[in-house]
């Protein structure tokens, strides 16, 4: 038996003599009256107070015993006297294991050194810990363990609770905004029977009692749409997406999107809508509008830049719009353009969404980490865009890079439903004839959509950069990870 196995068995006795004693070891309902920091932040000598935490720690001095007491707010320091709560209840207390839940009533007191301090009359055990916490406090170093026991993360480490508290602040800011403009919020399906709205390679499910094959959603903006179709003018949804790629330091399978639709608008409308969101957010969860990112900083106010990718392909490669993809990929055969990160092998087989990730990688904007509206797609590589009335190769889209990463997309939406059918069956020619038409969408456009524009941001990504974190992992709760050997 190991020291940790050895430590554990040593819990589970004094559980079971917890449990002869008829003590019960996981409490119930316990009348805490405030969070921890509130004590010491409005002291008064002798209150009577009622509260509950972790044992975090334990220093015996003879018949007196000092402990700290922690809770998600804060520490508070507990006095427990023999002469106060009876021999037997000072030994009992003194089995308690750090990582014990307590509850404890008594009155506040500072120390000689001016430590608030509960001076503890009564006490009760609420959840007996079975494993020792890990370091007994000092901090979780392990980043594997940190994100595959994100609890064990939390109780370690203060700074990663902040983390997410910042991003639980960047949704509530997100959404006042929205709202404060006159969106309304609403939740769309996240299982479809086909996959669209967005590129990507889908995770697939079944509906049993249907015997229908669905796809968990690469984006809802198809749903979305509809309900402009409906009559909603102004619509956002928070949306959990997915994606059967990858694993990376900006990409999880499993995201977060916050997507907004406005009818009557288009994307020049929502380029400014990502810049206010944005702005307004980081003013409110950080209080500045610069932000620092891993050791740059980040002006957010004032007027962001644009980089045209339509030009910027044409004069580092000689391929206009006009010739799209077929002629990118004419000149990557010749050689004349050598991929970073597709090889020859590939070029006749490429899937859309991998011409767009290999021209990502031959065109990336110089944004030094700055903001920067990317604008000018090809009409060819954004089939749910408007096209440019003056250059109709040239979509109505932008992305927003920040921080080195693409962190927004928009555009104006493509409302005519015959335009976006003859978009749809190019696309099925691109992919060798495979996937369906979404017969359904096209049909709620011929109702007639007015004109709009939407946007989506990635929200992990932003928590990134709001938070300073270097990868997604860190933003998110409970991240996908490869399998453990031996996990437990």
């Amino acid at each position: 038996m190991d020291e940790a196995d050895a430590l554990v068995a040593v819990r589970r006795q004094k559980l079971e003599a917890l449990r002869k004693q008829g003590l019960e070891p996981y409490g119930r309902r316990f009348d805490k009256s405030e969070p921890l920091a509130a004590l010491a932040a409005a002291f008064q000598d002798g209150r009577a107070v009622t509260t509950a935490g972790r044992l975090s720690a334990k220093r015996a001095h003879g018949k007196a015993s000092f402990a700290d007491l922690r809770d998600g707010s804060g520490k508070v320091q507990l006095l427990i006297r023999e002469e106060q709560v009876g021999l037997e209840q000072y030994a009992l207390f003194e089995t308690f294991d750090l990582g014990d839940f307590i509850g404890v009533e008594g009155t506040l007191t500072k120390t000689r050194t001016g430590e608030v301090t509960v001076e503890v009359r009564r006490f009760q055990i609420l959840a007996k810990s079975l494993r020792p916490l890990p370091e007994k406090w000092h901090g979780l170093k392990d980043q594997e363990l940190r994100h595959r026991k994100r609890y064990l993360d939390l109780v370690a480490n203060p700074s990663v609770r902040r983390t997410f508290e910042l991003r639980s602040a960047t949704l509530t800011a997100l959404r006042a905004t929205l709202q404060a403009q006159g969106y309304l919020e609403v939740e769309t399906p996240m299982m479809h029977p086909l996959a669209g709205g967005a590129m990507g390679e889908p995770f697939t499910t079944m509906h049993n009692a249907l015997h229908l094959p669905l796809y968990l959603r690469l984006a809802p903006e198809l749903y979305l749409k509809r309900l402009l179709v409906g009559g909603f003018e102004k619509v956002y949804e928070l949306n959990r997406s997915f994606r059967n790629e990858g694993l990376s330091t900006r990409h999880n399978p499993e995201f977060t999107m916050l997507e907004a639709y406005a009818a009557y608008a288009d994307g020049e409308g929502m380029m400014r809508l990502t810049q206010e969101l944005i702005v307004t957010t980081a003013q409110q969860v950080v209080g500045a509008s610069a932000v620092t990112y891993q050791g740059q900083r980040l002006a957010l106010d004032g007027a962001w830049k644009r980089w045209s990718f339509a030009d910027e392909v044409e004069r580092a490669f000689g391929v206009t719009a006009e010739q799209g993809v077929a002629g990118l990929l004419a000149k990557l055969r010749r050689g004349e353009i050598k991929p970073r990160g597709t090889g020859a092998p590939q070029l006749d087989t490429l899937s859309r969404s991998q011409v767009v990730k290999l021209i990502e990688e031959l065109v990336e904007p110089e944004t030094k980490g700055q903001p920067v509206f990317v604008v000018d797609y090809w009409t060819e590589l954004s089939p749910l865009s408007k096209s440019r009335a003056d250059r109709p190769a040239v979509a109505e889209r932008f992305e927003l890079y920040l921080g080195g990463m693409e962190l927004a997309n928009g555009y104006s939406e493509l409302n005519d439903p015959v335009e976006q059918r003859r978009r749809f069956e190019q696309q099925r020619a691109v992919l060798g004839g495979g996937g369906r038409i979404d017969e359904e969408f096209v049909e709620a456009l011929e109702y007639g959509m007015p004109p709009a524009g939407g946007l989506g941001i990635g929200i992990d990504r932003l928590v990134m950069i709001l938070a300073d974190q270097p990868s997604i992992k860190d933003v998110i709760l409970f991240p996908l990870l490869k399998p453990q050997a031996d996990a437990r």
